[in-house]
């Protein structure tokens, strides 16, 4: 027998003997772990928050294909291509009927803001403010940076639409394949942890699909009461303001806000009767969808502190730009779910019961969809 072999071998220069420095040596590792994270989740925020926004047009697909299941008993990958058609048709008839009559408009917008800049100075004079001509040369140099401003955002806007076609793609496959997915990031997860996380990956796919639903009721909504309404008393860029305030409503309070904004700049045009009148379509429809649309459909979803959704559109939006804020909102619902079922998770573990056994599965799933085919989640 070799004597050196029976010897014991030396420990590794890398081990750490004494337990307790290397029971923090194990917690530091941690630490630093969690920061590298958080660092590389700052770096990604745009392609992470791009993804999010394909699960939630994914969202929107689903739910149009689960409502069509209720009256067409046909495969689920039918009712995702009706779906995508009707948006596609909608998108075609924008563009082909309604595209010129807005285009125009549009084009009359510069010239209809210019226009009320000067009624207002005629006015600020007429009432004893005397403007001088470096008065009115800091507002031309102001109006000049709005005018820049601009620019840079309908510059944005046109970038911005390489992330809408990521965002669409990304929805269709997830809407296609959600069980894929769901599998692929359970797969990664410890066993005793999977159950946990599809169970929660359902109950968001249900709240988010309802989130989306309402969201889109009050934004045709708005969109066409608003239409109706300036169309009926003659207010210029009636299709404009109906089509702008139906598309701001995906963002709730601040989508308003500037939409009413548009809305009483445009009347101001007409005199102050219209401007009046204006101020009062505003007020109305948003009062009916405020106080009527949206309590009704907050009792089928998550129904979020207007407070709490304000401030995060402004974090977002300052953060992360108009992808942010559009995409704060169901953020903020996503992160509430979560919340929530990790404290019935930790309440009923105190029980000693299990979430799937106590809870019945996820909430508002007493109802079955009649569809023959079985409905991921997304």
């Amino acid at each position: 027998m070799d004597v050196d072999s029976a010897q014991p071998q030396s420990q590794s220069p890398t081990t750490i003997a004494d337990p307790r420095l290397r029971f923090e040596a194990h917690r530091a590792a941690v630490w630093a772990l969690v920061v590298v994270l958080v660092g590389l989740a700052i770096y990604l925020s745009q392609a992470l928050l791009v993804i999010f926004g394909g699960m939630v047009f994914a969202a929107i697909i689903d739910g149009g294909a689960r409502l069509l299941g209720r009256i067409m008993p046909v495969g689920r990958g039918i009712r995702i291509g009706i779906v995508l058609l009707l948006g596609l048709a909608f998108v075609a008839w924008v563009v082909i009927f309604a595209g010129t009559q807005i285009a125009d408009q549009a084009a009359k917008f510069p010239a209809l803001i210019e226009e009320q800049v000067l009624r207002a100075i005629a006015w600020l004079n007429q009432q004893g403010f005397a403007i001088n001509s470096e008065s009115i040369s800091g507002l031309v140099q102001q109006s000049a940076g709005g005018v820049g401003q601009l620019t840079r955002a309908v510059g944005g806007i046109i970038g911005g639409f390489t992330t809408l076609f990521l965002i669409l793609i990304i929805g269709i496959y997830i809407a296609l394949e959600p069980r894929l997915y769901e599998r692929g990031v359970a797969w990664m997860l410890p066993d005793s942890s999977r159950d946990s996380f599809l169970e929660l990956a359902d109950k968001m796919a249900f709240a988010l699909r309802r989130l989306m639903f309402g969201r889109l009721v009050g934004m045709v909504f708005e969109g066409v009461i608003t239409w109706a309404a300036l169309a009926l008393y003659g207010v210029p860029m009636a299709a404009l303001l109906g089509l702008l305030t139906g598309l701001l409503a995906f963002i709730p309070n601040l989508g308003a806000l500037v939409a009413g904004l548009l809305m009483v700049l445009v009347g101001f045009s007409g005199g102050t009767d219209m401007a009046l009148y204006c101020v009062g379509v505003y007020l109305v429809v948003q009062t009916f969808d405020g106080y009527i649309v949206v309590p009704l459909i907050a009792k089928k979803t998550v129904d979020l502190a207007p407070a709490l959704v304000l401030g995060m559109q402004l974090i977002f939006g300052i953060l992360f730009g108009i992808i942010g804020l559009a995409l704060a909102d169901p953020l903020v619902a996503m992160i509430k779910v979560m919340l929530e079922h990790r404290s019935e998770t930790a309440e009923h573990e105190l029980e000693g019961e299990s979430p799937q056994t106590a809870g019945g599965g996820p909430a508002g799933r007493q109802t079955p969809d009649p569809s023959p085919v079985p409905e991921p989640a997304t």
